[in-house]
C-alpha cells in the first residue's frame, strides 16, 4: 500500500472531530484566583508590573470577589500588604490586618466562595524574608511558630484554607497542629510543597512588595536542578497533613508536576506565576503572539502535566472562554 494503514490526521479533520478525541479538558472548577488586599480604605489601584492585576482594600476587594464567583471560579487565593513593617512581621497575624478583614468581607459577600490565604511573612518583615534573621539566616523553627499564628488568625477570620509559602522545614505540622488545638480541624492547609527560588517571580514580589532587602531565597526555596528532593518535600508535607500540595513555578516545573501526579494521590496545585503571566501579556502587546490561544495553551499543558488545581491570574479571562 502507498499510504499509511492508520492516518492520524483523520480525527485532525475539523473542530467537533477534534473537540471528540480531546484528551485534556478546561473547566472554570480547575481555577483559583490570587487577589492582592492592603492596608486601607477604597483602595483598587493598578500594578504596574502586572497588566490588568490590582491591589485591593479589604472593603473594595468583595466586589471582586463577587465578580470570580459570578464566573463560577470556585476560589480565591489572598496575599497581604501591611500598613507597616517590623522584623518579625507582626502585622501578618494581626485581627485588623489587611488579610484578616478582607476574609471577613468576602465571606459576607460570596460565602460560596472559597478563601485560602497565602502564609508567609515576606510582605510584613521589614527585611522582606520569608522569616524571622537571626545572626544573619533564617531562623526555621522561630519562624514555624510565627506562620502557625499567622494561619490561626486567618481560621478564625473564616479562611476555608490556608496555604503555607514560606518553604520552612515542618511548617505544615506546626500550623496543623495549632488550627487541631484551637477547634479548626475543617481548616484544609494547601501547602507550597515544592517551591523552587525561580527567576519568574519579579513581578509578583513588585505586586506584594516582598522583595528581600538582602541577600536571596536559596537559603529556604528549592534548588532549580533539583527534582527528587521535589518529591521528598512533597512527601513530608503530605505526612505532616497537607491536604493539597503545589508546585511553584508551573511552566519550568511541568516535569516536576507530572512525577508529583504519577507519585501521589492527593491533589496537585500548580501556580502559574507572574513571570509566566507577564511573558504573554508582554509578547502579545508587541504583536508577537496571540494572547488568547497562548493563554490557552498555557493553561492545557499545565493540566496535561497532571495539576488538578491551577491558581493563575488568567483564571478571570480564561473562565469567560470555556
Amino acid at each position: 500500500m502507498d499510504f499509511p494503514d492508520i492516518r492520524m490526521r483523520r480525527l485532525r479533520s475539523n473542530d467537533a472531530m477534534r473537540r471528540l478525541v480531546r484528551e485534556t479538558t478546561l473547566s472554570v472548577n480547575d481555577f483559583v484566583y490570587p487577589l492582592f488586599v492592603r492596608a486601607g480604605k477604597g483602595i483598587k489601584e493598578p500594578i504596574k508590573s502586572m497588566a490588568g492585576c490590582f491591589r485591593f482594600s479589604a472593603d473594595s476587594v468583595a466586589a471582586e470577589a463577587a465578580e470570580v464567583a459570578s464566573l463560577r471560579i470556585p476560589a480565591v487565593l489572598l496575599f497581604g500588604l501591611p500598613a507597616k513593617k517590623d522584623e518579625i512581621g507582626s502585622e501578618a497575624w494581626a485581627e485588623p490586618g489587611a488579610v484578616q478583614l478582607a476574609v471577613r468581607e468576602i465571606k459576607r459577600a460570596v460565602p460560596e466562595l472559597v478563601v485560602i490565604t497565602d502564609v508567609c511573612l515576606c510582605a510584613y518583615t521589614s527585611t522582606g524574608h520569608c522569616g524571622v534573621i537571626k545572626e544573619g539566616k533564617v531562623d526555621n523553627d522561630a519562624t514555624c511558630e510565627l506562620l502557625a499564628k499567622v494561619a490561626l488568625s486567618h481560621a478564625q477570620a473564616g479562611a476555608d484554607m490556608v496555604a503555607p509559602s514560606d518553604m520552612m522545614d515542618g511548617r505544615v505540622k506546626y500550623i496543623r497542629e495549632c488550627l487541631e488545638e484551637n477547634g479548626f480541624c475543617d481548616v484544609g492547609i494547601m501547602s507550597y510543597a515544592a517551591k523552587y527560588a525561580s527567576a519568574f517571580y519579579g513581578p509578583f514580589r513588585d505586586a506584594a512588595e516582598s522583595a528581600p532587602a538582602f541577600g536571596d531565597r536559596k537559603g529556604y526555596q528549592m534548588a532549580p536542578p533539583n527534582a527528587r528532593r521535589a518529591m521528598a518535600e512533597i512527601a513530608l508535607d503530605i505526612e505532616e497533613g497537607a491536604d493539597i500540595v503545589m508546585v511553584k513555578p508551573a511552566l519550568p516545573y511541568l516535569d516536576i508536576i507530572r512525577r508529583a501526579r504519577e507519585r501521589f494521590d492527593c491533589p496537585i496545585a500548580a501556580y502559574n506565576v507572574s513571570g509566566e503571566y507577564m511573558m504573554i501579556n508582554t509578547a502579545a502587546g508587541a504583536g508577537l503572539i496571540d494572547r488568547q490561544a497562548a493563554m490557552l495553551e498555557t493553561l492545557y499543558s499545565i493540566k496535561r502535566a497532571g495539576a488538578d488545581i491551577i491558581i493563575t491570574y488568567f483564571a478571570k479571562d480564561a473562565a469567560k472562554l470555556i
